[in-house]
């Protein structure tokens, strides 16, 4: 019986990639930016999956795929997820954010923007406005968990789901490529502790899953677990998943060995709250 539940399982979640439909992609800026970024061709834009009206629990989460800052793995850790996320009645946002090239407010602010605009299109998208999180990978959950403890009023979340993340810019912590292109090869004292999300934790942080594995030499584990400690300090709900392994960058992919595992342990921490 346990058997025959496991394959059952298996087999609904591999098939989640291949069942994505076709989103409504939305220009996040239609009047230009509010910081111009170096380069006019890369424009910010959200990708919105929605749950079928009777299925809609009115929770919504914005995601921002990874790719050190640099280029963006937009399948396996963005429009790939919204089927999963479409079954359980939560709408995928799917945030294509502008690369920073060392102007670091240029993703936080796209980022941002996609949170406000996600609540000012909560009567149209049945979403509930005090349901929306954000969701990041490696250095998009560097840009998640930046929103989520420096992000004010209709741009903060309620609540944070970090894989892998990069969560401070710590030379000896971080990853270099994505810290090199948010803040330059030589950034201050100052901005490594303004960007370094761990040191922004607060009593009014938003709870958190987060998920890594042990074996990640990309971006070190110890990113995602030292963050969790600050939760648990300043009393922000949170759960830590170490996988034994599987490196770095796994996403939504089958090909992870704790693939299942993975899905149901966020499947059962969303239904916790």
């Amino acid at each position: 019986m346990i058997k025959r539940l496991f394959m059952a399982a298996l087999a609904l979640v591999a098939a989640l990639p291949a069942a994505a439909q076709q989103g409504t992609v939305y220009n996040l800026w239609p009047q230009g930016p509010s910081t111009p970024g170096p380069d006019p061709a890369d424009t910010a834009r959200v990708t919105v999956f929605l749950p079928p009206a009777g299925k809609a629990t009115g929770r919504a989460v914005v995601i921002c795929p990874g790719g050190g800052y640099q280029v963006l793995a937009m399948g396996h850790e963005g429009t790939d997820w919204a089927p999963f996320f479409n079954r359980q009645g939560i709408a995928a946002i799917v945030l294509k954010y502008r690369m920073p090239h060392g102007v670091r407010n240029i993703p936080v602010e796209d980022a941002e923007e996609a949170m406000r605009l996600t609540r000012r299109m909560a009567a149209s998208w049945n979403i509930d406005p005090q349901q929306v999180g954000i969701m990041g990978f490696s250095a998009g959950g560097h840009l998640a968990s930046t929103v989520a403890t420096q992000g004010k009023g209709d741009a903060a979340p309620n609540f944070q789901i970090l894989f892998y993340p990069v969560i401070t810019m710590d030379p000896a912590y971080t990853h270099r490529g994505s810290m090199n292109s948010l803040l330059g090869a030589k950034p201050a004292k100052r901005d490594i502790r303004a960007n370094s999300s761990d040191q922004q934790v607060t009593r009014v942080t938003p709870r958190a899953f987060i998920a890594l594995s042990d074996d990640d030499h990309t971006v070190l584990p110890a990113n995602g677990v030292n963050y969790y400690l600050e939760c648990y300090r300043h009393d922000v709900p949170a759960t830590l998943h170490v996988y034994p392994d599987g490196g770095h960058g796994w996403g939504i992919l089958p090909s992870f060995a704790y693939h299942v595992e993975m899905l149901l342990d966020l499947k059962a921490w969303l239904s916790s709250f």
